[in-house]
């Protein structure tokens, strides 16, 4: 499919179903940090993905990336971002007392905590859109970098083998009280965008 050709009532309807994804993985994050997680409707727009570091408070702000590739009966990517204040936050509500960064960069555990709450909201994320539609949707494996906005997108775009201009982006913010905030991306192929769209009967 041609992002460029959805209409605005596919993204609207995109951006529904999306939106009971990411309830889920809110009340996710919520159980894992013991303290109440909110987020605003998922936002979905066709756009270059080079401006991803604006969304993310411009090319050299300090991030933290988790990706996850999408399979099943629709393929696509997911990338979890959360500056470093937030990371510190959240990791120091989920294992309290232990070092988050050592010389610059995450500390292999830290990253290890990280690779989890990406399986942890990508599976709720996932779960609950693949029950609203009735098809399978499986996380792969997923990655942890720790780098200036501008680099970590360079990274999404070898990870996603990103081909053309245009990609679609589902993105919702997280945030919560202590103050974590982070962005949920979701990348899905071409291909796919077509699967979801059939699956929830939308012309």
């Amino acid at each position: 499919m041609n992002f460029g050709a959805l209409q605005s009532s596919q993204l609207d309807a995109l951006r529904e179903i999306s939106n009971v994804g990411m309830g889920h993985a809110a009340t996710a994050l919520s159980q894992l940090v013991g303290s109440r997680i909110n987020l605003h409707v998922p936002r979905v727009t066709v756009a270059p993905i080079s401006e991803a570091p604006d969304i993310l408070g411009g090319s050299e702000t300090l991030v933290a990336g988790i990706y996850l590739q999408i399979y099943g009966d629709a393929r696509g990517n997911i990338m979890l971002t959360f500056p470093r204040q937030s990371v510190v936050r959240l990791l120091g509500m989920i294992v309290p007392g232990q070092e988050v960064t050592r010389g610059g960069i995450l500390t292999e555990y830290s990253a290890g905590v990280l690779k989890e709450v990406g399986n942890i909201l990508a599976g709720a994320y996932l779960n609950a859109m693949g029950g609203l539609l009735s098809i399978t949707l499986l996380t792969g494996v997923p990655s942890v970098a720790f780098d200036m906005a501008g680099a970590i997108v360079d990274y999404m775009l070898i990870e996603l083998g990103a081909v053309g201009d245009l990609t679609l982006v589902i993105e919702t913010e997280f945030f919560g009280d202590p103050e974590v905030t982070g962005h949920f991306f979701v990348l899905p192929d071409p291909a796919s965008v077509e699967v979801l769209l059939a699956a929830g009967n939308i012309a």
